[in-house]
């Protein structure tokens, strides 16, 4: 049963330390839904929301939290009671007017980052692309195919390595260079999730030719984690190695890896029409629990 009506249930709140229990709680109701915003959240509780990149909103604006919405590089709704969608989005969509478009995207459970964009279409710019449907796949179990023996973590001495690899990831999937200008957070992010042994990779030389320069040839990362999930990006296979089932075995290995050093559940989602990417997670062991969507700006 939903709790009673409270004051300030047209609007959200912005929250403050003090506040950062009560918005994990929020998102521990459905904990691979909301690992986006809790992983900032988490950030935000140790070392301060200035470290966290954001600010997080609240909703209702009284009385005890429903709702909340990460504000940063990512605008991040969570939503846990279907029912709140309508009321929670309206007064996260007023806040997000009044602060204007600072996010590169909005992501999240699917109902609550569509009706978000659907509430902020007509105020914000176009967006370049809006991704409306992408399985959101767990796996809480060992892989069911054998992991790859080659994928390991990364090392601190490999980002010449990596960072090329991840370039030509993002660029592949989202339609741009992540270091177009200039890039430098982007190189600092890939070493910093280096440094928090959260980058795996497998390292070939082109066509096997000895004395050839080394390049990835699987990647993933761990680019969000908390409240026992870790969310597995940046998946990619070099093009010369697929076609060759490395990202079902790769995929394993980082999944029986994270879940034995990180968090007992590892999740991923994925674009509804890579069908492909789909059928292999699948077969590794993932199960689809809910829906993200993504607005790309």
């Amino acid at each position: 049963m939903r709790p009673p009506a409270t004051t300030g249930m047209r609007e959200a709140r912005l929250l403050g330390p003090a506040d950062l229990p009560a918005a994990l709680a929020v998102c521990a109701a459905d904990p691979v839904a909301a690992v986006l915003a809790a992983n900032r959240l988490e950030i935000a509780t140790r070392a301060g929301l200035g470290a966290a990149g954001g600010q997080v909103w609240g909703w209702p604006a009284g009385g005890p939290l429903r709702a909340v919405c990460w504000s940063g590089a990512n605008l991040v709704p969570v939503v846990p009671d279907p029912g709140d969608v309508p009321e929670a989005i309206e007064a996260f969509a007023l806040a997000a007017r009044r602060q204007g478009r600072r996010s590169s995207s909005i992501v999240g459970e699917s109902g609550a980052a569509l009706g978000l964009w659907n509430r902020l279409e007509a105020h914000w710019p176009p967006a370049r692309e809006v991704r409306a449907h992408q399985p959101s796949l767990a796996i809480d179990h060992d892989p069911d195919v054998e992991p790859d023996p080659r994928v390991r973590l990364s090392r601190a001495d490999e980002l010449a390595v990596v960072l090329p690899a991840c370039i030509a990831m993002f660029t592949e999937e989202v339609g741009y260079s992540p270091v177009a200008g200039g890039g430098t957070a982007y190189r600092e992010r890939v070493r910093s999730l280096i440094d928090e042994r959260r980058s795996y990779v497998s390292i070939e030389r082109p066509d096997g030719v000895p004395g050839g320069e080394a390049l990835v040839a699987f990647k993933a990362e761990l680019g969000a984690v908390a409240l026992g999930v870790a969310q597995v990006q940046g998946v990619w296979v070099d093009p010369q190695f697929r076609g060759r089932g490395w990202s079902e075995s790769g995929m394993a290995a980082v999944v029986a890896d994270a879940r034995a050093r990180v968090a007992p559940v590892v999740s991923l989602y994925v674009n509804g029409y890579n069908s492909r990417a789909l059928r292999s997670y699948l077969r590794v062991g993932f199960e689809q629990v809910g829906t993200y969507a993504t607005v790309l700006f």
